[in-house]
């Protein structure tokens, strides 16, 4: 087993002149990144291959076949120009996810951007493999005596994964505390990033999201963070957090569940299945209890309001069980003898078109709203034991997923009567990536008068 490894000693330093913290120092941990003028880029809108000078291993020859999914949305640096000798990685149950940066077009003065990937944590070899090549474009962009590309790693896996990590890329892993790097992640993007943090609201359906102004004053808050289960963190100040509660219900279970009830084989396909889904086939919504048209107002739930999740199945399979045992239907088993006319019409008992007794895309948006409402009831209930108003989402669940975004931002308003406003991000999943990233420089990275801790 490898040596547990001692936590550095730290000193307190004043910050030095930009020229000393740009080129005179030349450990990674020393150098302040200069987030002057950053903005977000969207893929959509240029050729990324092309304003990245061919950065990003994506282009490289040796990747045949992409086994990762890059982020959509690099965030541009255009005034910092010093060295960056690390790479950041959280690795977790079901995701590992990188943060890297490059320089713009291969020219210091042009500045450089960050890069946001993501591979399933099944293929970790993979990612590995990934950080082996950005080690050797590390090199070949700052030369021979460039400081050697060191790991910043957060998540499970930065323990799971070390020795593999380590004996791969021969280079030093510096882990890091998964709750402290969300922390300070999310401060990152709140307080530095432009058009990063957006609210959600249907009732306005030409321009639903409404983008937030980077702002200093976000204390307290809390963070619902969203992965393979869920943990909620109250924030009273920088470095100053609790977990105060979370479920075991979270992405991995939509993700579990998903896998066993649909032919869906990645996250991706499942939220996909769910924008074309009904969940009105598979919920017992109030309406169905009350009659068509009719809510229960009186305490605020409207007829489309859901009343049990998947609650229509069992009546409906039964209708079908009876149905086909009528007309000698699926006999031993086989759906061919099944009537052909009650496959989707009416009350829908009978089968849909591939044999199914119900649309994979129907039972992946019934366990989606499932999952967000219940995530999105215990945010509330949390918010208001402990008397927070900013109630932030993050985490690689929800995607950029809009009926996801939906789901949650109306559970806080719902259950806080309008009081409480959630808060979603661009760069979700990366909390705990970029906050692992940035461990590797000074306090208060990007501010002035910043103080600055060395290790020794």
């Amino acid at each position: 087993m490898a040596e547990i490894e001692r936590p550095a000693v730290k000193r307190r330093r004043i910050s030095t002149s930009a020229t000393d913290v740009q080129s005179a120092i030349s450990q990674p941990g020393t150098i302040k990144i200069n987030v002057t003028g950053a903005y977000i880029i969207d893929h959509e809108d240029e050729d990324a291959s092309q304003s990245s000078g061919g950065s990003s291993p994506s282009s490289n020859p040796e990747n045949e076949e992409q086994t990762y999914q890059h982020h959509k949305r690099d965030i541009r640096l255009p005034n910092h120009t010093a060295v960056v000798s690390h790479v950041a990685a959280d690795i977790g149950g079901s995701l590992a996810k990188v943060v890297y940066f490059s320089r713009e077009n291969g020219h210091a003065e042009s500045g450089g951007r960050l890069h946001f990937i993501s591979f399933e944590t099944e293929k970790i070899d993979d990612c590995i493999e990934y950080l082996r090549i950005l080690q050797d474009r590390h090199k070949q962009t700052n030369g021979a005596k460039a400081t050697e590309l060191s790991v910043q790693a957060t998540g499970g896996g930065a323990y799971k994964f070390y020795d593999r990590i380590r004996e791969r890329l021969g280079v030093q892993v510096q882990r890091e505390d998964e709750m402290e790097c969300l922390i300070m992640g999310l401060d990152f993007f709140i307080t530095e990033i432009p058009m990063e943090v957006f609210t959600y609201d249907d009732t306005e359906p030409d321009n639903p999201v409404t983008y937030q102004d980077a702002r200093s004053d976000i204390y307290p808050y809390l963070l619902v963070n969203i992965g393979s289960g869920v943990s909620m963190i109250k924030v009273s100040g920088p470095s100053q957090f609790q977990r105060i509660g979370g479920t075991s219900l979270g992405g991995g279970t939509l993700w579990g569940l998903l896998s066993l009830l649909t032919g869906a084989r990645t996250f991706d396909d499942m939220l996909a299945m769910a924008d074309k889904g009904d969940n009105t086939s598979v919920d017992l919504l109030v309406g169905d209890i009350y009659g068509e048209g009719m809510g229960y107002e009186k305490i605020g739930l409207s007829e489309k309001t859901i009343a049990s999740s998947f609650g229509k199945v069992l009546k409906r399979k039964r209708e079908a069980e009876r149905n086909a045992e009528d007309g000698g239907g699926l006999t031993n088993g086989d759906a061919s003898h099944a009537k052909p006319d009650i496959a989707t019409s009416g009350s829908g008992a009978g089968l849909v078109g591939d044999g199914r007794m119900f649309k994979p895309e129907d039972i992946s948006r019934s366990l989606l709203y499932a999952i967000s409402n219940n995530i999105g009831q215990i945010a509330y209930l949390q918010s208001e034991k402990h008397d927070l108003k900013r109630i932030y989402f993050g985490g690689s669940f929800i995607r950029g997923h809009q009926q996801t975004i939906h789901t949650l931002s109306f559970a806080i308003k719902f259950w806080s009567k309008g009081t409480k406003q959630a808060y979603f991000l661009r760069h979700e999943g990366y909390l705990g990536a970029v906050g692992a990233f940035i461990r590797r420089r000074p306090a208060r990275w990007g501010r002035r008068g910043s103080v600055e801790f060395v290790e020794t």
